[in-house]
Order: structure tokens, then C-alpha cells, then sequence
């Protein structure tokens, strides 16, 4: 009995040392293996910010010129990996990594279809010139300025500061409403006027007041008035004329600029703009008994 004790601890001990002559002849492979790790990381930061650089001389698209980079970078990182595999004489087990990775591959492309679908998808948009940073777009009910393009989402900030991540995927399946493809934007302003107003008039004061205040409009035939409606208490029209700007957010301020000074315009000429009214008519007993 006490014989095997001793022989299973001397075989202990035997394993143990083994096990620390390797540590010890490998801690130079070691050693250099986190050196070259490091170094690896340390220059993939580096090639990364040169990538980017480089790619400022083209014309490509901001999104595009990071996504770039990043490939850049992890491709000096994969490389420093396989530098340090074989360091550390894992060889074999590198094959083993590498024939891994195709029924890994597969497994976890079925699993992440979503992902790799918005991957894909934010790598089209950021070849798409017709979509770039700063544009003011409307797409899947949201609108408001691409602030950023990434792998995974593009960022929208609204009107009210808030920030939307529409998934890649959606943004490339569902029409993309862009409006700064243009250098002007469309201002549409309703209205209505008393039946007892002069028409022509009305159309002459709202072009006149358009044309004095927004410099984009030159004439008054720039502007496109029109009368639309009989209404239950007034008469409707709408005008529509353009300004010099893409941002929804201008768009709304223009209007209701337009909305203050045709106001004016309309109390200095004694133009009403009527609100709903009702007129109920009660039998003759009715009235009796109320008097």
C-alpha cells in the first residue's frame, strides 16, 4: 500500500517537473509571443489611422473610408495571431483552428443571418453616393441627418434631438426619401380666407409678402398659388415656393415665417382668416320658451 503511495506521488512529481522543464524551455517562445502580440496590436492601431489617412486622398464615403480601416486593422491583427500560434509551435493546432473554422463558419453564418444581412447591407450603403453623412433623409416612418453609417445600423438624428438606429437591412429594403439630394426644398403653406374676401387681392398680398421676405424667391412667378377649396367657412388655398436650404428643420422654421408675415399682411388689409362657425336653427316654441 504504502509502496503504490509512493509511486503514484513520484509519478506525480515526475509530470510536474516535466510540465516545468517545458514551461521553462518554452518561456522564451512565450516571452516573444506576447512581445509580437502587443507590437501586433500596437501597429494595427497604427496601419489603421494610416489606412484612413490614405483613403481621404479618394473619393469614397466617410462610412466607407472606416470600414476600410477597420478591415485594415483586423487583418494585421489575424496575421499577428498566426505569428504567435506559430511561436508558440502550435502548428497543429493552427490546422485544427483552420478546418474548424469552415463547419464553424456555417453554423454561425444560419445562426446570425440578421447580422450578417445588416454586414452586408452597410457595406452597399457605404458605396451608395446618393447617401452620405449629413444628408437629411426619411426612410422606414423616420426622418431626420445621417450622423452615422456602420456595420450594423445608421444612426438618424431628429428634428428633436433624438437619436434613431435604423438596422442596415431595412434602410436598403425600404424606399429612402433624401432630401438633400437637391440644393432647395419646397415650402407648402395652406390657409383659408372669409368668403367676402377680395381673391385676387389675397393672391397678390401672399406672393408679394413671399417675395419681399425669402430670398431664394426672385419674382412672384416663382411661387405657385392656388385656390383649392369651398370651404364649410372659408374659402382654402395653398402656396408653395422654395428656399435655399435641405434640412427639414429649415423647411419648418420658413413656414412658419410665412405664416407670421402673411398674417400681417392680411390684418393690414382688413383680410379675415375665419375659423369654424355653426349657426343652429330651434323651432319658433323653442325660442318662445326660452324668452
Amino acid at each position: 500500500m504504502e509502496r503504490k503511495f509512493e509511486n503514484a506521488l513520484n509519478n506525480m512529481w515526475d509530470k510536474l517537473d516535466g510540465w516545468l522543464n517545458t514551461f521553462v524551455t518554452n518561456l522564451p517562445n512565450l516571452v516573444l509571443a506576447i512581445v509580437v502580440f502587443i507590437i501586433t496590436i500596437l501597429l494595427s492601431r497604427y496601419i489603421k489611422k494610416l489606412a484612413y489617412r490614405l483613403s481621404n486622398r479618394s473619393n469614397l464615403q466617410e462610412s466607407m473610408k472606416q470600414l476600410l480601416s477597420q478591415i485594415v486593422a483586423v487583418v494585421v491583427i489575424l496575421f499577428g495571431l498566426f505569428l504567435v500560434l506559430g511561436i508558440l509551435n502550435l502548428g497543429k493546432a493552427l490546422n485544427t483552428i483552420l478546418a474548424g473554422a469552415g463547419v464553424a463558419g456555417l453554423a454561425v453564418g444560419l445562426a446570425l443571418q440578421g447580422a450578417l444581412a445588416n454586414t452586408y447591407s452597410g457595406i452597399i450603403l457605404s458605396y451608395v453616393k446618393q447617401i452620405k453623412f449629413g444628408d437629411w433623409i426619411e426612410t422606414n416612418d423616420y426622418e431626420g441627418e445621417i450622423v452615422d453609417i456602420d456595420l450594423r445600423v445608421v444612426t438618424i438624428k431628429q428634428v428633436d434631438n433624438n437619436l434613431v438606429y435604423i438596422p442596415n437591412k431595412l434602410v436598403v429594403e425600404n424606399p429612402i426619401k433624401n432630401y438633400s439630394t437637391t440644393a432647395q426644398s419646397r415650402v407648402i403653406l395652406k390657409c383659408g380666407v372669409g368668403y367676402s374676401s377680395d381673391l385676387e387681392l389675397v393672391r397678390n398680398i401672399v406672393k408679394q409678402t413671399i417675395v419681399e421676405n425669402f430670398e431664394a424667391v426672385e419674382e412672384k412667378d416663382d411661387i405657385l398659388f392656388l385656390y383649392r377649396d369651398f370651404g364649410d367657412s372659408s374659402i382654402d388655398f395653398e402656396t408653395r415656393f422654395w428656399i435655399n436650404s435641405t434640412s427639414a428643420l429649415e423647411v419648418a422654421k420658413a413656414k412658419t415665417e410665412a405664416m407670421i408675415l402673411i398674417k400681417k399682411a392680411f390684418d393690414s388689409n382688413g383680410i379675415n382668416i375665419p375659423f369654424p362657425i355653426r349657426t343652429l336653427d330651434l323651432p319658433k316654441e323653442v325660442l318662445e320658451k326660452l324668452n
